[in-house]
């Protein structure tokens, strides 16, 4: 089987280079003066850039101010946080602490040991709250308050290996 692919491949890619050369051999090269329209369009060239850098500034002006990401700020004093140091690991996440109090920000620092994760907070409902990417070597910052008690499912969004399905824990909010 694999060696008919090959073949295949191979008589396909000879029929596309023979048609390279055959366009090749077979051009002529045309002699037209674009003398009139090289000079209209250096001129008009620096404008046309300008334009579209700023139809750029806007459309990404328009396109990502209604994103939703939350103010990661929001007037909160630093003592005001809860922080929850997050580790994750194939396939597990240690989280310390993994209680907090409903009502006040929380901080999560997340990070890997291994691999790639997506950490995601989860409702009750299996609603996404929240998420940020464990990366090795690097640890982000994901701030948000829980309205109400609870317990809340932490999951991986992106598949770090077989057992992904497994890398849930709950994290308790009183």
């Amino acid at each position: 089987m694999v060696s008919t692919v090959y073949a295949i491949t191979l008589v396909v890619m000879a029929l596309i280079a023979a048609v390279f050369c055959f366009v090749l051999v077979n051009s002529k090269k045309v002699e037209t003066d674009y003398s009139t329209v090289t000079k209209k369009w250096y001129g008009i060239r620096g404008k046309w850039f300008f334009f579209l850098l700023t139809l750029g500034v806007i459309i990404t002006y328009l396109s990502l101010s209604p994103f939703p990401i939350p103010d990661q700020k929001k007037g909160y004093q630093e003592n005001e946080y809860q922080v929850v140091k997050v580790d994750s690991y194939q396939w597990y996440w240690t989280m310390t602490p993994n209680t907090v109090e409903a009502g006040k920000p929380v901080t999560f620092l997340v990070t890997s040991g291994d691999v790639n994760h997506g950490f995601g907070i989860y409702d009750e409902n299996l609603e996404l709250l929240g998420q940020t990417q464990a990366m090795p070597g690097y640890t982000n910052k994901l701030i948000h308050t829980f309205d109400k008690p609870g317990k809340y499912k932490i999951l991986c969004l992106e598949y770090c290996g077989v057992a992904h399905h497994a890398m849930i824990t709950e994290l308790t909010v009183k």
